[in-house]
């Protein structure tokens, strides 16, 4: 007899758990290292041929400057659409396997299906980091004007370390390297979780590089570089998946229905953020009718039968699908190869310059900020100024519309849900776009002091209320349970609030060494200017300062699933000290005659406010002053807590009081009864013992 292990018998499991050759007709249709390689080949076809009708892969018309040589201006595009088609290879088919595709128990064992794909984005990985070194080294070689046949290692080592468009490259490929090298020895969903944010990454780093990430506002052309990059990446390599797929009808079907509304997804977001690039480059209508605008042109044109294709998709193909895979077949095919031309066209639209326009020189704060300095700070600018952050303030956005949809959807249902909670979120949702988006936002790099007040606001207050909104627990109510063994963002969810790093982390004593530990380790060292230069940084500080605050409160005060939490006590005498060690470091600061990030505020230039050192001693005394009032927030909800706490207790004593008795006073009134029998019988036996009254003793006059 079979024994059975989460639903799934000992011959099943060997089936399903041991990587190696597919049956065919059961196993999925093995995608080849061929096949992303020919739509790799196509996508660079298609960017070499676009540049050249347009003009691109021409040496330099002004006399005078030099030219890299055929190599670099022919290779240098074909490598770059060949990666960009290998990398969403890559992300589609880890999105699959952690979303999509049925794990092998509910430990998070992969079954063979997941291990096969992983096998493909070991092979898809080394394609991208093959495809990634060598657009490395011809990037050094277009920067440079040199040959890259003329190009020695050391200067390509000096390249990937001191300039950042090389440390990004370097680090994409590199990340490709290391997922290639790993991916075939993964065998849980966290593993294959983690090389999905290491491709994450290797995203970011590439969208630093994108072709809009070079205009003046920095930071938006990133952002929308990168939701634009991974969204197409999440698009193109999800079908991808579905040709691994294609032969086990009943699992593609199910894979199909959710990825449909994945891709259209996608699809929305890169016409959203395709359109805010083109228009970051472009001054005007008039300048469509150039080589440039054409290129435009012929991205959207493909963009639009993308979409209609999907269309076709979901309207034909799955009311079809059990009767045979002609169409799915058919209409795959057509779209593949759209997307790969597009992915050239987008390449020879980044390797093209937009419509030449008046040049106007830029100061020395446009120039680092990425927007012109901002008119000197009084009463009013602190409510009037606002730059969305592409990044931030769209999170906060996200967060609360997501958030309401579930307190909505509770309450649809019948369930409630605390509308002092819900009040809270929005609170510190507010909060994050305010300091991301509003004053903080747009003076944090110009003032000391309204970085401080941008830095409290996230990690103090925002978390605070964030916290007190119990996110984790309406989204365990709100969230969907998948119907069949895949792993959703509910199951995610459950996973990662009881992993081990979860419960790591969210220590009280880890949080508030982490809380501590990152405001000493970021402010006296490199990271703080860091944090200014390069909006990687600025990410990376935001995010940083969000979690560990996030963290803290929750261990503090928070009511959702985690880490055992300590008594009341204990969360009082940890709050009061991590927040007495933040008003130590504020009064540190303002004795401090050294100015942090010197060079980046005196290159700023502005003429009004505070000099440097004063701005920082009213900045250290805001951090000071500021903490007082999250400090407020978390004592009074932690009091609440603890009143609640003991108010249950009570209900819950008298509850077992009233159905049992209380037999804890019951047993007590027997041991006091015992106790004192004990003595009574122990005075009668020493009185009864001597046979004789006792008598009186001397000295008492009688």
């Amino acid at each position: 007899m079979s024994t059975v292990r989460d639903g799934v018998t000992a011959e099943e499991h060997r089936s399903r758990s041991i990587p190696g050759p597919l049956r065919p007709g059961r196993g999925p249709t093995l995608l080849t290292v061929g096949s992303i390689s020919a739509l790799s080949a196509l996508s660079a076809l298609s960017a070499v041929v676009l540049l050249r009708l347009t003009g691109g892969l021409e040496p330099p018309a002004v006399g005078g400057l030099p030219d890299p040589g055929v190599i670099t201006r022919w290779g240098l595009p074909a490598a770059a659409a060949a990666r960009d088609l290998a990398f969403a290879a890559v992300t589609g088919l880890l999105l699959v396997v952690v979303a999509l595709l049925e794990p092998l128990d509910r430990r998070g064992d992969l079954s063979a299906t997941q291990a096969h794909l992983l096998t493909r984005v070991g092979w898809a990985s080394l394609l991208w980091a093959g495809c990634g070194f060598a657009e490395f080294a011809l990037t050094y070689s277009d920067l440079s004007a040199e040959p890259v046949q003329s190009v020695g290692p050391m200067t390509l080592l000096q390249f990937a370390t001191s300039v950042e468009a090389g440390r990004a490259l370097a680090f994409a490929a590199t990340a490709a390297l290391v997922v290639a090298l790993t991916a075939t020895y993964v065998r849980r969903m966290s593993g294959a979780a983690f090389l999905l944010g290491i491709v994450t990454s290797a995203g970011w780093a590439l969208a630093t590089t994108g072709h809009a990430a070079g205009d003046a506002d920095h930071d938006v052309a990133v952002t929308t570089q990168f939701l634009h990059v991974g969204s197409a990446a999440v698009w193109v390599g999800g079908l991808l998946t579905l040709v691994v797929l294609r032969r086990r009808r009943a699992l593609a079907l199910v894979t199909v229905q959710r990825w449909s509304r994945v891709a259209g997804w996608a699809w929305a977001l890169v016409a959203l953020t395709g359109s805010v690039a083109v228009w970051l480059r472009l001054d005007g209508i008039g300048d469509l009718l150039s080589p440039y605008g054409g290129l435009v042109g012929l991205k959207t044109t493909g963009l639009l039968l993308l979409g209609f294709a999907g269309y076709l998709h979901r309207r034909h193909v799955l009311t079809r699908w059990g009767s045979g895979g002609s169409w799915f077949a058919r209409l795959v095919t057509v779209e593949l190869v759209l997307m790969a031309a597009t992915f050239g066209a987008a390449v020879a639209l980044s390797r093209s310059e937009p419509p030449a326009t008046e040049l106007v020189p830029l100061d020395s704060a446009t120039a680092l900020l990425g927007y012109p300095m901002p008119p000197p700070l009084d009463a009013a600018q602190w409510f009037t100024q606002w730059r969305l952050d592409p990044l931030w303030g769209t999170a906060a956005l996200v967060l609360l519309v997501t958030y309401h949809r579930g307190a909505r959807r509770l309450r649809q249902r019948g369930d409630r849900w605390s509308r002092g909670r819900t009040a809270a979120w929005t609170v510190g949702c507010f909060g994050l776009f305010w300091a991301t988006s509003g004053a903080p936002g747009v003076y944090g790099e110009v003032l000391f002091s309204m970085h401080m007040v941008q830095h409290m606001t996230i990690a103090t207050a925002v978390p605070a209320f964030l916290v007190l909104g119990a996110p984790v627990t309406l989204a365990l109510r709100a969230l969907q349970r998948r119907t069949d063994a895949s792993w959703g963002p509910r199951e995610w969810l459950i996973y990662v609030v009881h992993s081990w790093p979860a419960y790591l982390l969210g220590n009280p004593v880890v949080a508030a060494s982490v809380f501590i530990t990152g405001l000493v380790g970021f402010y006296y060292s490199p990271l703080f200017e860091l944090s200014l230069e390069t909006h990687t940084g600025h990410v990376v500080m935001t995010a940083h300062f969000l979690v560990a605050g996030y963290l803290f409160a929750n261990a503090v005060c928070g009511v959702d699933p985690g880490p055992p939490r300590p008594p009341y006590p204990l969360r009082v005498l940890l709050l009061m000290t991590t927040f007495g060690f933040h008003a130590f470091f504020s009064i540190s600061l303002m004795a401090s005659s050294e100015v942090l990030a010197e060079s980046w505020f005196a290159q700023l230039g502005r003429e009004w406010g505070p000099d440097l050192l004063r701005d920082q001693y009213v900045g250290a005394s805001l951090g000071w002053g500021l903490g007082d009032y999250p400090l407020a927030v978390l004592v009074a909800a932690l009091l609440w807590s603890w009143v609640r706490a003991d108010a249950r207790e009570r209900r819950r004593r008298d509850r077992k009081v009233d159905r049992e008795g209380d037999r804890e006073l019951d047993r007590y009134n027997d041991r006091l009864a015992a106790l004192a029998g004990r003595g009574v019988r122990r005075e009668d036996g020493a009185a009864g013992g001597s046979g004789t009254a006792p008598t009186q003793p001397s000295g008492t006059g009688q």
